[in-house]
């Protein structure tokens, strides 16, 4: 079957846009050869910063021809209803169209048949729809038609359309179209400065070696594996190693189409500035990779550029280039890191007084002074010392005022921990300044030091606190304030230090401190709590466990130790697995199930103890016996904290309940016998919500 190649050539694109470009091109494109009948074998898209690129294999050559049945009028329908069924079904008289009978009357069926049209027809009609209503975040018009209505709006200007359509062992067909003048051809272009001269092209196989030919490298992976390949031995060569960073290899592989790999260099002097600003600097600015010391893990005073040409000096005017503007950047960020040494972090705070941290709820500086607080009620709950909690507190944003943050927002916290190293503080207190981020992420590192976790902690739950007091809280997909990863970060501290420490108590205090007050304070933390629920639901689901299973243990009410709950949750899981558990939860759900029909018709609730002198069957009696014994004992390993021995009292329920169901009718013709049997269902719901409310299970 027939091939698709698509190539939109312009003015550099940029780099961020290029990915998501090729899969928008790719979706757009394949979803509409679908929808037209279409249904292709294979596809693939690429983008550099002057092209975008389609290839489809196997499109069928033509539509397949579509029949369909329309139905009309009653037979005996007035004149007008039976003339507008044949106008709109293409019938010349009622003899071509079917009758259908129905228990309403006799219908009048229409066939229609629609004759499916040349692939490369429909090419030529979506394409350039296509690209006329191409999804750019941002677009322009130019040149002399950029003012008539109509005009073309695209990324950048687009300069050739290439389109063809045709088999492997056929010369291919040009797709006919054109957009805003441009018509669509088989011609593209090389490189702008290496191989600018036009290139005709067939299919894609053609295309992508005249493009190497002519110094493109059509595919980014290829280009990442080249640039970060000749980077690393560039590096290994002198001795070093290449700081590898993948955001940046995605921006550069998009900046060139024939990468060339440099190494520059700096002054030492430079290496006095920390290694992080060093790369901020570099990375910022001249999008270069840095290289270390491996025996020293230091930076060395050496970058790796990506040059989009093959100079014929080697290099050495683009090297100078880089190295000229790469010193100037590093003199400031020098400047300015030794400018913030000279004022020390606290004499910075005042400055809070006049930003403010939100409307609502007040300065920046009056949110430090709640972090400090919370912070020093923290301390002592996860073993951190309260003085340095609170000092770490009082000085964790200063660092937002210096000259390197306010250039490089990504070095926040980290010079923070430079700057209080620098005045002599305590090396917990330098490290909350930094920590107290942490985690900002899924794969970001969680603080261990009990000070950083103190004043993580503290930020995080001041945060989600004070934006749940002014119903500020995260709707469908938005989340403005990150309250989400705040909450995540919170679960994530808890659980990987191992803390215990009461949630609803803590974000109690927290409320507390804020000057505002909302209407229904006494509901906020518990609330709060819920919105953590489903945050520990993602998190378990994320790390395989169910999420049903947290909603079990939140359930039982009061549950705000999350250490507890993740063990309690892994314990019930473990549980399931087995075939006590999974036969225990079938038995307490078809108790439940019972227990709410019969409640729902008698109108009441069978609480209470069942009494003894009404057990008339041996199973009733030994099912009363064992919910008894476990109950204790599940009790008793749930006060320890044994979760896995509360687990295994409860497996003891398994027998006497299968036996209980096997034997005994609960709806007895006797009132009494029924209610009581009824009150011992309730028995078994309420011995196994000591370890979780099984109704919340799902099978």
């Amino acid at each position: 079957m027939p091939d698709l190649l698509l190539e939109l050539f312009s003015e550099e694109i940029p780099a961020r846009m290029q990915a998501k470009a090729a899969d928008d091109l790719r979706r757009l494109v394949t979803d509409k050869l679908v929808a037209e009948g279409l249904v292709y074998e294979g596809t693939k898209a690429f983008a550099t910063p002057r092209r975008l690129a389609l290839t489809v294999h196997g499109i069928p050559a033509r539509q397949p021809d579509l029949k369909t049945e329309r139905r009309g009028p009653k037979v005996g329908a007035p004149d007008a209803a039976v003339q507008g069924f044949l106008k709109a079904t293409g019938l010349k008289s009622l003899d071509e169209a079917k009758i259908q009978r129905d228990p309403k009357g006799d219908f009048y069926i229409g066939l229609i048949e629609k004759p499916g049209r040349d692939a490369i027809d429909v090419l030529a009609e979506i394409l350039p729809v296509m690209i006329r209503t191409f999804p750019w975040p941002k677009s322009m018009r130019w040149g002399a038609r950029s003012a008539k209505p109509g005009a073309l709006s695209w990324v950048r200007p687009l300069h050739a359309i290439t389109a063809t359509f045709g088999l492997e062992t056929e010369e291919p067909d040009v797709v006919k179209f054109s957009v805003d003048g441009i018509e669509a051809g088989q011609t593209t272009y090389g490189h702008r400065f290496l191989a600018p001269s036009a290139i005709s092209v067939r299919r894609f196989e053609d295309y992508e070696a005249k493009l190497l030919d002519a110094k493109v490298v059509l595919d980014a992976e290829r280009r990442k594996d080249a640039i970060l390949t000749d980077a690393k031995q560039l590096a290994f060569a002198q001795g070093f190693e290449l700081v590898e960073d993948q955001n940046l290899l995605d921006e550069v592989s998009g900046l060139v189409e024939w990468p060339v790999v440099l190494m520059g260099s700096f002054e030492q002097e430079f290496l006095k500035t920390p290694d992080e600003v060093i790369r901020a600097t570099i990375r910022n600015n001249q999008k270069c990779f840095v290289v270390r010391d491996p025996k020293t893990g230091r930076l060395t005073n050496k970058f790796v550029l990506t040059a989009n040409i093959e100079a014929t000096d080697g290099g050495k005017v683009i090297v100078s280039g880089n190295e000229r503007v790469i010193r100037a950047r590093l003199s400031d960020a020098k400047f300015f890191y030794e400018t913030d040494l000279k004022t020390k972090l606290e004499d910075r705070l005042p400055k809070f007084e006049q930003i403010v941290f939100h409307e609502k709820l007040g300065t920046q500086a009056a949110r430090i002074k709640r972090i400090e607080r919370l912070a020093a009620e923290i301390a002592p709950l996860v073993g951190a010392d309260v003085v340095k909690a609170t000092r770490a507190a009082h000085l964790a944003k200063a660092d937002l005022l210096t000259e390197v943050v306010g250039e490089f927002p990504e070095v926040q916290g980290l010079m923070g921990k430079y700057y209080a190293l620098a005045q002599g503080e305590d090396a917990s207190v330098a490290a909350a300044c930094e920590e107290h981020y942490k985690p900002q992420g899924p794969a970001d590192r969680v603080p261990t030091d009990p000070v950083s976790v103190a004043v993580a902690l503290a930020d995080k739950i001041d945060t989600l606190v004070g934006f749940w007091a002014i119903d500020e809280k995260p709707t469908g997909s938005k989340d403005p304030y990150a309250l989400r990863r705040a909450a995540l970060g919170v679960i994530r501290l808890i659980a990987e230090n191992a803390l215990r420490l009461s949630l609803m108590k803590v974000a109690a205090s927290a409320l507390a401190g804020l000057s505002v007050k909302p209407a229904d304070a006494e509901k906020l933390p518990s609330d709060l709590l819920a919105f953590f629920a489903d945050r520990l639901k993602v998190q378990l689901r994320e790390q395989g466990a169910r999420h049903d299973l947290v909603d079990a243990v939140f359930a039982l009410g009061g549950q705000d130790d999350l250490l507890m709950i993740v063990r309690r949750v892994d314990a019930l899981g473990k549980f399931l697995e087995s075939d006590d558990g999974k036969n225990l939860l079938a038995g307490t759900k078809r108790a439940s199930n019972i227990l709410s029909i019969e409640e729902k018709k008698d109108k009441r609730t069978f609480d209470g103890a069942p009494d003894a002198a009404l057990y008339g069957l041996d199973e009733e009696k030994a099912l009363a016996k064992a919910i008894g014994e476990v109950r204790a004992e599940a009790s008793a390993a749930v006060a320890k904290e044994d979760f896995a021995a509360a687990m295994s009292a409860m497996a003891k329920l398994r027998p006497p309940v299968d036996a209980f169901f096997d034997k005994v009718r609960v709806n007895d013709d006797d009132a009494k016998v029924r209610e009581n049997r009824l009150k011992l269902l309730n028995e078994i719901r309420s011995a196994t919500r000591g370890v979780a409310d099984f109704s919340k299970i799902q099978d």
